[in-house]
């Protein structure tokens, strides 16, 4: 669903620029309240990660294919003020690097498939954990339920921007049919990637997964004839517990690479949903050249390199590395800042 140049005229490119570097500062604060030891560690992760499984676009209709948007797996995974920092990341360096997702509209890109997914997706996600049973599994169906509307969401907000500011003349109750329809499709493939991989780290870890915090119940016991809460137990070893989350990190690590450098190679070639739409229906007609288009990774491949298998291979270990370092850098710094600002914490109202 990456945005080219020319899709969108520059004053809404602009204005949504701007929109996008105000969301990008809010979050940049709200994630020093969410970036904690377990957290932290994780967000660099989880942006490596979401670059690798966008590389893999599965097939949704007759030539008609999808990506994860991962606005909802970041958000539930790291916090929503992380979650919308993690994609930014990603959008970032599929622009500058790999020509993917055009630099005058990234504010569109970031507005669409960071802001307005994490936003939708957690709000969602928080509103399901709340109304059902206090498990894993409802964190898992609350996952599901928010990245599938997440997708159609994202679609949705690129309609109006393009209803403000196309540069093409499109019935846009043409464009909002296709658009929605087809990232409704595109959304089921998001869900199920969003929950298998929350699942995933609950099953493990759960303690890593922000929006399973405060699942677990508090013991009661009956004293005097009063239900009082049982104190807390101690926590886990810290030497144990450091070792167990380097264990995932490497684990999440290893299948990024994996994921970016082979399994991307047998990923559909059909174009997404937004470039099937925009063939289409005619909104692709002053689509201009990218501004890397010259970059060695442009399209993810490595310029120079034949074999395409290769050639795309590297491509993504390339990418999945310089993401991981990016985002890592980043998170450590917020993470420093809170340090270092020694503010009292916050009381967390996000908890079940």
């Amino acid at each position: 669903m990456h945005v080219p140049d020319g899709f969108i005229d520059a004053p809404t490119s602009v204005a949504t620029g701007a929109v996008a570097a105000a969301a990008v500062a809010v979050s940049l604060r709200g994630a020093r309240r969410e970036l904690d030891e377990r957290t932290a560690p994780l967000a660099g992760l989880v942006a490596a990660f979401i670059f690798a499984v966008q590389m893999l676009n599965f097939p949704v209709a007759a030539g008609t294919s999808g990506h994860l948007l991962g606005g909802a797996l970041a958000a539930i995974l790291v916090g929503p003020y992380t979650g919308v920092l993690c994609v930014s990341v990603v959008l970032l360096m599929q622009g500058i690097l790999f020509a993917d997702g055009g630099l005058t509209a990234l504010g569109v890109n970031i507005t669409c498939m960071a802001i307005v997914t994490t936003v939708v997706a957690y709000g969602v996600f928080r509103g399901l954990v709340k109304v059902l049973p206090r498990a894993r599994r409802s964190v898992t169906v609350a996952s599901f339920v928010a990245a599938l509307l997440s997708v159609p969401a994202a679609a949705l907000a690129f309609t109006l921007l393009y209803a403000v500011g196309g540069t093409t003349d499109v019935a846009i109750g043409k464009v909002a049919t296709a658009m929605i329809g087809v990232h409704v499709l595109i959304g089921i493939g998001e869900a199920t990637i969003t929950a298998l991989t929350v699942g995933a780290v609950i099953a493990v870890r759960p303690d890593l997964v922000y929006g399973a915090r405060g699942l677990r119940q508090k013991l009661k016991l009956r004293v005097n004839g009063e239900l009082v809460d049982v104190p807390a137990t101690e926590p886990a070893a810290p030497v144990a517990a450091r070792s167990s989350h380097r264990k995932v990190w490497a684990i999440g690590l290893v299948t990024s690479f994996v994921l970016a450098g082979f399994v991307s190679f047998y990923a559909s070639a059909d174009p997404d949903g937004l470039e099937k739409v925009a063939a289409d229906k005619g909104i692709d007609k002053k689509t201009e050249e990218h501004a890397t288009a010259d970059s060695p990774l442009a399209d993810y491949g490595v310029k120079d390199v034949a074999d395409a298998r290769l050639s795309g291979g590297l491509a993504g270990v390339i990418g999945v590395g310089v993401t991981v370092v990016a985002g890592s850098t980043m998170f450590w710094a917020v993470r420093r800042r809170r340090t270092e600002d020694a503010s009292p914490t916050a009381v967390d109202v996000e908890n079940v």
